[in-house]
């Protein structure tokens, strides 16, 4: 069952409007479905809209933020609950145990870190929870694209591809998060096989 989901995404919005009206529209989706939301604890960019819909809606919005970060004054003030931990990887760890699953939305070089750390945790059978790309208006297609080369060369399992969720449409993506079932694999590889 989802209780909660974990998003990352941008501390900007982008240069295009719909992926600040679609961070909203999924905030939203989240409070309406009952599921809390759990992430960076920003009031910036996509982050705070993000935490935006959710709160305007009568949902769980749950921030964690390092120290450090809320020193700089972006900490959202309007959460369900604010967070402070020590360090980026705590976050992170913070942001694992608390959810049910990852939903990742445009962002930068942190939204990427961010979601590639929770795709290699559940291709090494850290966890098995679902991991989702919310590809708004193709943002993401390129990334996919390089995803389907490293299976195409040899250095990515055709089964650990098939573990990243992707979809354009919320309630779609919702849908499928919410019917996940990880796939039966052992990680670790031998020589002749990728």
């Amino acid at each position: 069952m989802i209780k909660r989901l974990t998003v990352f995404c941008g501390s900007s919005f982008g240069t295009d409007k719909i992926y600040e009206e679609q961070a909203y529209e999924l905030g939203k989706q989240l409070a309406t479905q009952k599921i809390g939301l759990v992430y960076g604890g920003a009031i910036t960019g996509l982050m705070g809209t993000v935490a935006n819909g959710v709160m305007e809606n009568n949902g769980e919005a749950i921030g964690i933020l390092p120290h450090f970060l809320q020193g700089k004054e972006i900490a959202h003030k309007h959460l369900t609950k604010l967070i402070l931990v020590e360090t980026m990887h705590e976050r992170k760890t913070k942001m694992n145990e608390l959810s049910d699953g990852v939903i990742v939305l445009p962002g930068g070089y942190g939204t990427l870190e961010e979601f590639f750390e929770m795709i290699t945790w559940a291709q090494l059978g850290l966890h098995q929870k679902p991991i989702a790309i919310l590809n708004i208006n193709g943002f993401y297609t390129e990334l996919l694209n390089m995803i389907q080369t490293m299976v195409d060369k040899g250095f990515l399992k055709e089964i650990n591809q098939k573990m990243l969720i992707v979809d354009e449409n919320i309630e779609s993506l919702l849908n499928k998060i919410k019917n996940y079932e990880a796939p039966k694999v052992d990680k670790w590889i031998s020589k002749d096989k990728v």
